[in-house]
């Protein structure tokens, strides 16, 4: 991190309430107005002017002169934008047999990315995969490394992202693992580790679908069953850091054992394990998922059952989070939407069976998520971090 970017850094951190909320505003909505940052935070216009002076200052945001607008009469208007390419943030997305690595620009567009197979999944053989990313990365931006600002990582289970640690996640294996803080040591950067779906979840509501949508929720589909959940203009996090877990509602069978070790999640039916595992035990051999999906495409009938068995408690997951919550969309995404023809019909049957009153306006699209949009995720999480 060179000078320039250490000086932004400690200007971005030591902001005050009012100055996040204006660089916030602006990082996400740019180019706008003086006069409408005032409206979306609240602040006077004279707070306002207060707060983008000294980013204007150190190159964060660039404010042109003012003038009118179609040579009408009335108050100038001065438009102010982010200047995106002057810091850049890594994300990171852990999968228990590979990690994808971004640099991105403040407003997440993909400078360089690296893919790196996991042979093994333990932490020690994660964070050196993450510090050898992290090299090829810097060598990738050449001279613009030095403006890296910091690290998002995004991994999947009940992460505390405060203290940097992985309570438990049952894909990796992983329980009470202070990652965030070891890589943070290892690599002399700032280091935001949060849950992956959170991560997702916050790059949408920054940067995608969230923008300018009151409230809505992420639910993934595949390894695990995952959500995220964006209400009343914030990404919820949870007094503890877990929020929106639907994958470990009781909804099933208690007979049906979760690798989280409990009885009856919706994990336990509805995972891309869980269903190989129906089908395997059907057919007396291993039968992966691909198989899985063209079985059931072909009429197979234990592969449509382990799907709509999936599907249908899926919707009623998903029927029983719109019902708490009220959320005026739903986003489905995941690796699992690429077959989500196994899935439509029976989990909005279920979703409409369950959903109470006007709670079932609440719309269900879907949207295929790459897993670089989940190493954005991670890095938009650690650009949230660093603004708010």
């Amino acid at each position: 991190m060179d000078h320039d970017t250490a000086a932004r850094t400690s200007l971005i951190r030591s902001a005050s309430d009012a100055g996040s909320k204006v660089f916030a505003t602006i990082l996400t909505r740019s180019p706008i107005s003086r006069i409408d940052i005032a409206r979306h935070t609240g602040l006077s216009q004279a707070a306002v002017t207060k707060a983008v002076s000294p980013l204007v200052a150190a190159g964060l945001v660039d404010a042109p002169p003012a003038a009118h607008r179609d040579g009408n009469p009335g108050r100038p208007v001065a438009p102010v934008s982010i200047v995106p390419e002057v810091m850049i943030m890594l994300g990171v997305k852990v999968n228990v047999d590979e990690i994808i690595a971004v640099a991105t620009d403040l407003g997440t567009a993909v400078l360089a990315m690296e893919r790196r197979l996991l042979p093994q999944h333990d932490p020690d053989a994660v964070l050196e995969a993450i510090v050898d990313v992290v090299g090829v990365l810097e060598d990738a931006l050449g001279g613009r490394s030095a403006a890296i600002a910091g690290l998002g990582v995004s991994v999947s289970g009940d992460v505390d992202t405060q203290a940097g640690v992985v309570r438990e996640s049952a894909i990796m294996g992983w329980r009470d693992e202070p990652f965030g803080a070891r890589l943070q040591e290892r690599l002399g950067r700032p280091v935001t580790l949060e849950n992956d779906v959170h991560a997702l979840t916050v790059g949408e509501h920054w940067f995608g679908v969230g923008l300018g949508t009151a409230s809505f929720a992420i639910v993934t589909i595949g390894r695990g069953i995952g959500s995220g959940l964006h209400l009343n203009g914030q990404v919820v996090t949870g007094a503890y850091g877990v929020a929106g877990e639907i994958g470990h509602l009781p909804l099933a069978d208690p007979q049906r054992i979760c690798p989280c070790g409990r009885q009856g999640c919706v994990e336990a039916v509805a995972s891309t394990a869980a269903i190989e595992a129906a089908v395997s035990a059907a057919h007396g051999r291993p039968v992966a998922i691909d198989e899985v999906v063209r079985l059931a495409h072909s009429g197979d009938r234990a592969a449509e059952a382990a799907f709509q068995e999936a599907s249908a408690i899926i919707g009623t997951a998903i029927a029983t989070l719109v019902n708490l919550t009220g959320p005026e969309l739903v986003i489905i995404g995941g690796e699992g939407v690429s077959n989500f023809d196994l899935y439509d019909a029976t989990l909005r049957r279920a979703y409409e069976a369950h959903a109470f009153g006007a709670a079932a306006r609440c719309r269900i699209v879907v949207r295929p998520h790459t897993f670089e949009d989940w190493a954005r995720g991670a890095a938009a999480a650690a650009i949230q971090s660093l603004v708010l």
